[in-house]
């Protein structure tokens, strides 16, 4: 069977060809288009597909349920019941390619991003276990959720706005800015951007942010709590503040990172950990839960982000709903 798995839409569009759970093909929009983050497949993408004659679609996220979070956003959106549609989960999707891809049977995974349909952060428990013959059984669960508007992408996003980059494509230019500067405003973000929990959950103090109701990151009181507005960068230059701002936010996101790791292996014990997400693409916060020692063995798909997620799909598609045996996984799902 041949499967097209899609991811397209919203930013850093990709498709990939599955033929039973061997990946054949997968390609990112922009690097035929050009234009970086490329949110809509490219038509030279099309023939490469269309070659393997695909068998059936699968798609990232839930578009409807993820449109209704976008109308609701601002109002009573905790209360809005949500539609059952066929398409699968974003970060479920995440989830998949992070866990198929691995060399591990078991593990947990941390999915962290901006925001999927509603869920920004998620653990999944995965497992794998051989039968009789060969046979194995093999399953991917949400354990637990977080939901927008808290959301550690959104946060790292808001900074990313504020220090003049564009959301969703400059994120790597925050990271790479953080270490020429120094993390002086890290407990200005904590005590009052954020309350980080033990556990590393957390909730945003929403008055800052404008992202929930308005067409801006941040508002007037996140201004007037650093003491700057949002850095234009088209008549602005990077100074020193905004490196210092690079290194606070870069520095507050490890912490939730590593308290977060900490908790779920020392909730769950299982050794291995995959990380998924756009927020698994921060490769210094990933750096630093490696040097902690948490797990024995971490994975993270080089496709982490939303790019990966045409890849996830597809990889949910033949495990999750069609059963079939996860054997040889490590070998099989290399290009």
């Amino acid at each position: 069977m041949n499967i097209l798995g899609i991811s397209e839409g919203f930013h850093d569009a990709a498709v990939c060809v599955l033929r039973n759970n061997r990946i054949i093909f997968a390609s990112q929009a922009e690097r035929f288009s050009g234009v970086k983050n490329d949110k809509w497949i490219h038509s030279d993408q099309l023939p490469k597909t269309q070659r393997y004659k695909p068998d059936v679609i699968a798609y990232y996220e839930k578009p409807f349920r993820k449109n209704l979070r976008r109308l609701y956003a601002g109002q009573k959106w905790q209360k809005v019941r949500m539609p059952y549609n066929e398409c699968y989960g974003h970060h479920e999707s995440h989830a998949a390619a992070g866990y198929y891809t691995s060399p591990f049977d078991d593990c947990n995974i941390l999915v962290i991003d901006a925001i999927g349909e509603w869920d920004t952060m998620s653990i999944w428990k995965a497992t794998t276990e051989k039968k009789h013959l060969g046979h194995t059984t093999h399953t991917l669960k949400k354990i637990t959720s977080w939901k927008y508007p808290h959301s550690l992408g959104l946060l790292y996003s808001a900074f990313t706005y504020y220090a003049g980059f564009k959301v969703n494509s400059g994120e790597y230019k925050l990271m790479g800015l953080a270490p020429y500067g120094n993390p002086i405003y890290e407990n200005k973000i904590i005590n009052n951007l954020i309350d980080i929990k033990d556990d590393g959950t957390f909730r945003l103090d929403q008055s800052y942010f404008n992202y929930a109701t308005g067409l801006t990151m941040t508002n007037d009181k996140f201004n007037e709590l650093f003491g700057q507005k949002p850095r234009d960068p088209k008549t602005e230059q990077i100074t020193q503040f905004h490196m210092d701002i690079a290194s606070s936010i870069q520095k507050v996101t490890e912490v939730i990172m590593i308290k977060l790791a900490k908790e779920i292996r020392n909730e769950y014990g299982i050794k291995n950990l995959c990380l998924a997400g756009g927020v698994a693409l921060n490769c210094v916060a990933n750096g630093k839960i490696l040097k902690e020692k948490i797990f024995e063995n971490i994975w993270i798909q080089p496709a982490a982000g939303d790019a990966g997620g045409s890849l996830g799909a597809a990889l949910a598609l033949w495990y999750l709903e069609q059963d079939n045996d996860r054997k040889d996984h490590w070998h099989y799902c290399r290009p």
